[in-house]
């Protein structure tokens, strides 16, 4: 691929819109859960799913169970999606409202009695 035809192809990619917003991870066996508010939903949760599958996710408790109890005793999802504003198109930090976003659910999740993994980095 020729090189201004990757450059452009870049520059495409860096203007897109990706969906932002907020996913889970639950554990299916103990209750416990971990939630993250992102500008690209997609691009994190996949990252969070790889680091997991790798051993290299930076929630010691949450990888520790992983590894333990197996990927197939935990679910991946989305929450929910922030719609980007429509009366101001130029807008490009959202990280306000992620935040908000992000209170709100922990609110919601431990009014439904689920408990956070802690957050302890490697």
């Amino acid at each position: 691929m020729e090189k201004s035809r990757k450059k452009e192809l870049q520059q495409q990619y860096s203007e897109m819109k990706h969906p932002m917003g907020l996913f889970i991870i639950r554990c299916k066996l103990n209750n416990k859960c971990y939630i993250q508010a992102t500008n690209d939903l997609r691009g994190v949760m996949n990252g969070a799913a790889v680091r997991l599958a790798g051993g290299r996710h930076p929630y010691k408790e949450l990888q520790g169970e992983w590894t333990e109890f197996g990927p197939d005793n935990f679910t991946v999802e989305i929450l929910e999606q922030l719609k980007y504003d429509e009366k101001d198109p130029d807008k490009s930090d959202y990280s306000e409202e992620l935040a908000l976003l992000q209170m709100i659910w922990e609110e919601k999740l431990k009014g439904e009695k689920l408990e956070f993994y802690q957050k302890r980095l490697l």
